[in-house]
């Protein structure tokens, strides 16, 4: 059942109401007692929370080979780029002082 939102013109009280989408809208504010005017919102988003509904769970097997190629090539990558600096350094090392 949705939540709605009220706004007393007279007052300004403003209140949430739960309710049914087929009940009657509300019609005396607590606070004053005349009648509320229902606040059109853009209400939460959709939001789905537990096991089972996370984004890359439910994704395509091209979509999941994708993405394991791109991280393979990532960690070569970098990889050997660490090595051919490590390289470097030893070959700097090496070198007599003149």
């Amino acid at each position: 059942m949705p939540t709605y939102q009220y706004k007393c013109p007279d007052c300004k009280h403003e209140f949430e109401e739960f309710q049914g989408i087929n009940d009657e809208a509300v019609s005396k504010c607590p606070k004053c007692g005349k009648k509320p005017r229902r606040i059109i919102t853009g209400g939460a988003g959709f939001l789905l929370k537990g096991s089972g509904f996370y984004t890359t769970e439910n994704r395509s097997a091209a979509y999941k080979a994708a993405e394991k190629k791109d991280s393979q090539a990532a960690t070569s990558t970098s990889s050997s780029s660490s090595t051919s600096k490590s390289t470097e350094t030893k070959k700097k090392k090496d070198k007599p002082k003149s």
